[in-house]
């Protein structure tokens, strides 16, 4: 390689680096003004808030709310996913709230806040131990041996452990680098060399 394109591809290199990194700060202050918007936007007299309730109040107690009074309102020209969280929200709005609250990371629409709501009560879901319900009171089994008869789970994958490892890190504001650094620490700990 000639000195004149090894010059040139430092500088084409240290160029990239530098718009690299001025992006990923212009990305924060986006996230930042993006998180702010939403925060305004579901509290009292924001827009999602106000809209979810005008939907709610409008459906009454239909199924959804028809075009005609959509436009007779105003409202037909608002795309129809954001009604429809708007919509939600209203409905579990004190839910929303605590989760909110209770998030480490933050929210920057209604979907991402209703997707890690359903990813957390599925999770919640998975961990609650099964109960059986029935009397204390029954017939004579003394002797008899119990069969357990509880469905047994499918084996997961290494794909699905590592989804979950990768949703359980994100509801709980971990980052992905900080999760891969304690995997490593990990093995290195249980001393398992990672094959190609």
């Amino acid at each position: 390689m000639s000195t004149s394109t090894a010059i040139s591809t430092t500088v084409a290199t240290t160029n990239l680096v530098d718009e690299g990194k001025a992006l990923a700060e212009e990305w924060k202050k986006i996230s930042k003004a993006d998180k702010g918007r939403f925060t305004r936007s579901i509290k009292d007299g924001g827009f999602d808030n106000r809209l979810g309730k005008l939907m709610l109040t409008l459906r009454g107690n239909k199924e959804f709310v028809d075009t005609a009074t959509l436009k007779s309102h105003g409202i037909q020209g608002i795309d129809k996913r954001r009604r429809s969280e708007a919509l939600w929200f209203a409905v579990n709005e004190a839910e929303a709230f605590q989760f909110v609250k209770a998030s480490k990371k933050g929210f920057t629409s209604l979907s991402a806040l209703q997707r890690a709501m359903k990813q957390a009560a599925a999770k919640a879901e998975k961990d609650e131990p099964a109960t059986k319900e029935g009397s204390d009171v029954g017939p004579d089994t003394e002797g008899e041996t119990e069969v357990d008869d509880t469905p047994k789970a499918e084996p997961q994958t290494a794909s699905d452990i590592a989804l979950a490892a990768l949703i359980a890190a994100e509801t709980n504001g971990v980052s992905v680098n900080e999760l891969l650094v304690a995997l490593k620490d990990h093995l290195e700990l249980l001393d398992i060399d990672i094959a190609a």
